[in-house]
């Protein structure tokens, strides 16, 4: 490995120079490189070094663009079983987000400063911080996968990760924990959904708030899945964005939820009305298949919360010109997250007093660690107030 300055004059007699690395890599193959400055050369010519003997240097005409190396993650994705929907998003995350900015790119020029700059861009242009962490996740895999097959050498998105560890820590999956009546229904709203919610709307909108099942689990719940003489609920299946029925989000997914007795007696009731089908669902469409989640949305979750004023003004009026009202509570999750609510508060506050990994369990989170990044906030904190008081006194009497 030698560095060299290379001289030349131009057809119009203007006199040039570059610093150029000539070097063998780990495979016995010539390359060179030029640099316009001494200093460039000497550092690519020191990393290169220690890459060759490490037998992990890639040369960049050996290596490939960004869009090609997603092709191939996804194509490895696929090989590796993810399920439709994941790969959809996945995708769509190259598709447009990855590609049509840094696509045409070649794999070694994703340094860190490059990495910031793309997603410095996208931030520009509208993308929210959630989205910005999933195609960051996603190029990081695309980086991952290319190292693998000896494409790339660094993955410039683990470096950033790294670096931001070193400085206190890695960052919390949820940067804002959902918040009481604002990301999470209060008691009172949902009492007030619940003398508002009939039918089959009602018997859905019960299971949500007493299981915490996500709106997947309860699309793809079978009669089956419940044995309402034991009051239990096990979940075993799912049904996703296209339809499909498949496996829980993670082996924890698979779970059973013990069941109040309002619920169970509720469900028994509705056995007797609900569609019938060969898929034995407890919350069908009409004719007994699956029911698409945007219907369950906007049909059978936000009337309720518009009719028991859990709502919001959304500045339009109708042709009378009355104001018209929106569902406070946009999603399903806010469901799922008051189920959680309810089992981390006290006895006195209405709630169950479960443990963290209770909580876990009956939330199928995939570990603990989710479970205490989401909701850390609402475990009453031991050894205060009256409970401290409680305490001292037993020692000093």
């Amino acid at each position: 490995m030698s560095i060299r300055e290379r001289k030349w004059t131009t057809a119009k007699g203007v006199e040039k120079s570059a610093w150029v690395v000539d070097y063998f890599d780990q495979n016995g193959k010539r390359h060179q490189k030029s640099f316009p400055l001494k200093k460039d050369a000497k550092r690519f010519e020191s990393s290169t070094h220690v890459e060759v003997m490490d037998r992990v240097h890639v040369a960049d005409r050996d290596t490939i663009t960004i869009a090609e190396a997603g092709k191939l993650w996804l194509t490895s994705c696929e090989v590796a079983g993810h399920e439709r929907t994941t790969l959809s998003q996945y995708r769509q995350h190259l598709n447009l987000h990855i590609s049509p900015y840094i696509g045409g790119r070649r794999l070694n020029e994703a340094t860190v400063p490059f990495v910031r700059a793309w997603l410095d861009e996208l931030r520009k242009e509208g993308r929210s911080d959630a989205m910005l962490r999933n195609v960051r996740v996603s190029l990081g895999s695309i980086l991952s996968d290319a190292q693998e097959r000896g494409l790339v050498v660094r993955n410039a998105v683990k470096d950033m990760g790294r670096g931001k560890k070193a400085k206190g820590g890695t960052q919390a999956r949820h940067e804002k924990p959902p918040e009481v009546g604002i990301d999470i229904p209060t008691p009172d709203e949902i009492r007030a959904i619940m003398r508002k919610a009939v039918g089959r709307d009602r018997v859905f909108v019960m299971t949500a708030i007493f299981t915490g099942m996500r709106a997947s689990e309860l699309r793809g719940l079978r009669w089956s899945d419940l044995d309402l003489n034991r009051a239990e609920l096990t979940v075993r299946q799912r049904a996703d964005a296209h339809q499909e029925i498949g496996s829980p989000k993670s082996k924890k997914g698979r779970r059973s939820i013990p069941l109040v007795a309002d619920l169970v007696k509720t469900l028994r009731d509705w056995k007797k009305d609900c569609p019938a089908g060969d898929a034995d669902l407890v919350f069908p469409n009409g004719s007994g298949n699956i029911e698409w989640h945007a219907n369950i949305v906007k049909r059978w979750y936000h009337p309720p919360q518009i009719a028991a004023e859990v709502s919001v003004d959304t500045g339009t009026q109708d042709k009378d010109g009355n104001p018209i009202r929106a569902a406070k509570y946009t999603g399903l999750h806010a469901l799922r997250h008051f189920y959680a609510s309810w089992c981390i508060n006290s006895p006195a506050d209405g709630g169950l007093g479960l443990t963290a990994k209770v909580v876990q369990e009956r939330m199928g989170h995939s570990s603990i660690q989710i479970t205490l990044d989401t909701y850390s906030h609402l475990f009453k904190r031991a050894g205060a107030g009256v409970e401290m008081d409680a305490a001292a006194s037993a020692l000093l009497s």
